[in-house]
């Protein structure tokens, strides 16, 4: 077998290595452009996942990086003159140059043949078995062959500069300066004894404004020099980019829809790129040299093997790249979290691309997390810390015991919109088990506003009197808090139940639909009819009398609900508004119905108690709402007298493309609820407590609702709580013995798995 590594980074060399190790029989040829001692960048940074895997795959190599690290535990966060520090990170750094010379040694040592200042075609080997593309984000060969593989490249929004130092860092470093122009932060780490990298970073217009797109590299290394001179302790920056026009560059997003093509197979940066800010470049291509060589050794046929290789390493890649993601907006936004206090700031920091939980940083540094916990609790005036899940929050006079919500959830069970006994124990029992805030599913304000025959409604006297049953028992036997949801189907109406075929039309007996613009939401659904200025003051009024019903049945709360693409959301959203009037066109307009009937409620709903707005804070589709229209709406809502955001996104439009993934939708709350300093709901794929409690502390948002957990364990919270060892929050006193039982089981499981861990350890 004849390999030709195109490119003498980490990802081809340790290719080298591996395959070279399981098949000594291979003539394995390593082609680099530059000189063997040539690099850009100073450091490099493992994780000690990252070290496991290197370990696993070439023991030599292992022994030979461990042996010329600088490793540390700890991350500090200077931030307005304080200083926070996080620790039991552990992490590593290495001189870049140190490793490749490490990586080309082991090699050569395995008869791999390395050739340097060689400018590599493909087209030159095409007799090759295999090519391996190795050549960086900036690769020639991918980019000669971009169609093939399906090339996409995004440049993000931040200009950074690679620098040096001989300043000695005690821990991994972020450094956050305010300037006239905008803010600059620094990521800086040790990474052999003398020296350590330190990567500024700012805004593509703070970059401007600041004049360092006409600077010269020698200006902007002494402007850096300047502004973080209290973190250089006197020493000099250094560059090894001074050659460039303008050393400021920007990160480039790889992604590649194919990763091979006949006998050439991405690899590394050439395949996906993962910005710096969480260091999982080089760990990335390490471990597809691993996984392409161990495909490679499975696989006779060639194009099983690149197909087995692309297939286990894609779901990982794309699992750094959200985090990455998540990790480089956090960076690209350092404004949005300006208002926070360095506690939560540098929490936030932490915890940017929600890989890192709460319970994560708990193991690593219990110190730590215990003082963010205190501080949390006492912002939230409670007499001692408790988890920030159970800090309590004021929304005008309701007062709400914790900040888990049940989320509205449409059940399909009433009978003309009469809600039976199916919800009084559905709800009682979820209010039961210990959220504080307990939603309704959305409750139609008229026959012909329903989803589905199934849905709840509230308009008439028989509504009011089986909702005052339930509202009545989470009073008298909880202390949850209970808000009703109203809301319309609008174009998504006369549909089946959800456990059919949901969202398509009744196979009989179907209404009338109607909405802003006669736009049907799916093929098969019914084109509705245009609203006329008759209709909209109708539903405006219908609206008006159930938040007056709803009161009359004792609801603490209400929501108005703007998403998901009935009746209010579709006034929202471009895809479904094709209005000419003033209630149609710019989102201004766009917003102005939805206002109207928000404004009808708020007048029947008395001042004491608070009103919430849900939003789809993105369509997911090109030329719909976006997350920056979504702060807009946002802003437009609490401006009229909202009092929560609870930010939603997409199911406005079967065109959705939506980017799942854990809390996926949380950076929407985010965004919202820091650039206004406005409450906000987070929904979305939030699954356990862990998360719930990040979200809380990193100010995420100031709820959290879940809805799928709570269909599997009414009394989540409860057992939040018990797990957590939280003793304050409230079981009901029948159900006293099963929470000594269930605790006396954790305390089982925790020991069993103690002795368990000590086993292995003997």
């Amino acid at each position: 077998m004849r390999i030709v590594c195109i490119g003498g980074g980490p990802a081809g060399l340790f290719f080298s290595i591996v395959m070279k190790s399981a098949r000594p029989d291979a003539e394995i040829v390593v082609v680099e452009r530059n000189r063997a001692e040539d690099t850009f960048g100073w450091g490099v940074v493992f994780s000690d996942q990252t070290l496991g895997n290197i370990a696993a795959a070439d023991p030599p190599t292992y022994a030979r990086i461990v042996e010329s690290f600088v490793h540390w535990e700890d991350i500090d966060v200077h931030y307005r003159g304080r200083t926070i520090r996080a620790g039991g990170q552990g992490f590593a750094g290495i001189a870049r140059k140190r490793l490749l010379r490490i990586l080309q040694e082991r090699a050569a040592e395995q008869g791999v043949e390395l050739r340097f200042e060689v400018e590599a075609d493909d087209a030159d080997h095409a007799g090759a078995d295999v090519i391996v593309v190795g050549d960086g984000a900036n690769s020639p060969t991918r980019r000669k062959h971009a169609a093939a593989f399906g090339t996409t490249l995004e440049n993000r929004r931040n200009r950074y500069i690679w620098l040096g130092t001989h300043q000695r860092f005690e821990a991994f470093t972020f450094a956050f300066e305010e300037t006239p122009h905008g803010w600059f932060q620094v990521h800086a780490y040790q990474f052999d004894a003398q020296t350590g990298t330190v990567i500024v970073e700012c805004r593509e217009e703070t970059w401007r404004a600041a004049g360092l797109d006409t600077a010269t590299s020698d200006e902007s290394i002494a402007f850096c020099e300047r502004l973080f001179a209290r973190y250089l302790g006197g020493h000099p920056l250094l560059s090894n980019g001074k050659h460039l026009a303008n050393p400021w560059i920007t990160f480039v997003q790889v992604n590649n829809a194919r990763w091979h093509d006949g006998n050439r197979v991405l690899i590394g940066d050439a395949a996906h790129t993962a910005h710096f800010s969480i260091g999982s470049g080089t760990k990335l291509a390490l471990e597809d040299a691993v996984a392409l060589a161990a495909a490679l050794q499975r696989n006779v046929e060639r194009t099983r093997a690149f197909e087995e290789y692309e297939a286990e390493r894609r779901i990982e890649v794309l699992r750094l790249q959200n985090a990455a993601r998540n990790s480089t907006e956090w960076f690209e936004n350092v404004a949005r979290y300006a208002n926070l206090e360095p506690e939560q700031f540098a929490y936030s920091l932490l915890t940017r691309s929600q890989r890192l939980s709460h319970d994560n940083l708990r193991l690593r540094d219990r110190r730590y997390v215990e003082d963010i916990e205190a501080w949390l609790s006492q912002r939230a005036g409670t007499a001692k810390p408790v988890p920030p899940m159970f800090a309590p929050f004021r929304l005008r006079e309701l007062e709400l015991r914790n900040r888990v919500v049940v989320s509205p959830m449409a059940m399909y069970s009433c009978v003309d919109g009469t809600p039976n006994d199916f919800y009084l124990v559905h709800l009682g029992a979820r209010a039961q088990g210990g959220a504080g805030l307990v939603f309704t599913e959305m409750t139609c304000v008229s026959p012909e506003g329903r989803i589905s025959p199934g849905c709840a409604g509230m308009y008439r006297p028989e509504h009011v009197a089986a909702w005052t049953r339930i509202v009545g028992f989470v009073h008298d036997n909880t202390p949850a808090k209970i808000a009703l949801q109203l809301g319309h189907s609008g174009p998504k109406g006369s549909t089946q139940l959800g456990w059919e075929e949901a969202d398509e039309p009744l196979l009989r007996d179907n209404w009338p639909v109607m909405a802003p613009s006669p736009i049907a939401y799916g093929e098969r659904n019914q084109v509705p009819r245009t609203m006329t200025l008759d209709d909209m003051d109708r539903v405006k009024g219908e609206f008006a009398r159930a938040a007056a019903m709803g009161l009359q049945c004792g609801f603490d709360m209400l929501e108005l609900h703007c998403a998901h693409g009935y009746l209010l959301s579709s006034f929202i959203t471009p895809l479904t508004n094709r209005r000419t009037d003033a209630y149609g066109g710019s989102l201004e307009n766009r917003l102005r119905y939805p206002l109207e009937v928000f404004a009808a409620i708020r007048a029947v709903w008395p001042e004491h108690k608070p009103i919430s707005v849900r939003i789809s804070a993105t369509d997911w589709v090109e030329g719909g709402i976006t997350p920056n229209d979504a702060v807009a709406v946002a802003r437009a809502f609490d401006a009229a007298g909202a009092d929560l955001i609870d930010v939603s996104a997409g199911q406005t439009s079967r065109l959705a493309q939506p980017v799942y993934g854990r809390m996926f939708q949380t950076p929407f709350s985010d965004k919202i609820r820091n650039e206004l300093r406005i409450a906000t709901m987070a929904v979305g794929n939030i699954t356990d407590a862990d998360q719930v409690n990040s979200i809380i502390a990193a100010g995420r948002a100031d709820l959290v609702a879940l809805a799928r957990p709570h269909l599997a364990d009414p009394y989540f919270t409860l057992h939040a709580a018990a797990q957590l060892g939280y003793d304050e929050q409230p079981w009901p006193a029948q159900y006293l013995p099963g929470r000594e039982q269930y605790v006396r089981t954790l305390r089982r499981a925790a020991q069993i798995a103690a002795d368990a861990a000590s086993e292995v350890t003997r």
